[in-house]
């Protein structure tokens, strides 16, 4: 990888290639976002994040984009959430988590919506669920 990185996120895209987000490195909070290609083992930088994360969730979605939800910045719950197209690489805003949450899970349904559960807010544990349409984005 380019950046030494803990806390980050890794989804695999559809044209294979392994996308890496966030993170932290020591005490400095990372928007950066990677790309290994397996078939050559090269590593390359592709478009930021807008905001810092870590301990957010990411994965891809059946639209082949890839959402990243929630996490810290510097001590900060996040609810925010941004896509990356692949084709572009780059990431654009879309509709914020009702909840503020980090070290939260997440999954893509059969039917295109993703299920985020748990995780914590300021050290306070949730038990609390949301369901994101992927389907309107």
């Amino acid at each position: 990888m380019t950046y030494e990185r803990h806390f980050h996120r890794v989804s695999i895209l559809t044209n294979g290639k392994a996308l890496v987000t966030g993170g932290k490195y020591g005490n400095y909070f990372l928007n950066s976002a990677e790309l290994y290609d397996p078939s050559t083992g090269m590593w390359s930088l592709t478009g930021s994040m807008n905001g810092y994360r870590y301990w957010h969730t990411a994965f891809v979605l059946n639209n082949g984009k890839v959402l990243v939800a929630g996490g810290h910045n510097n001590w900060i719950m996040l609810n925010s959430a941004e896509l990356y197209d692949s084709s572009t690489g780059t990431w654009t805003t879309t509709g914020s988590m009702n909840t503020a949450c980090a070290a939260h899970m997440a999954i893509v349904l059969t039917n295109g919506k993703v299920l985020a559960t748990g995780g914590n807010n300021s050290n306070v544990f949730l038990n609390s669920a949301e369901l994101y349409d992927s389907l309107t984005i």
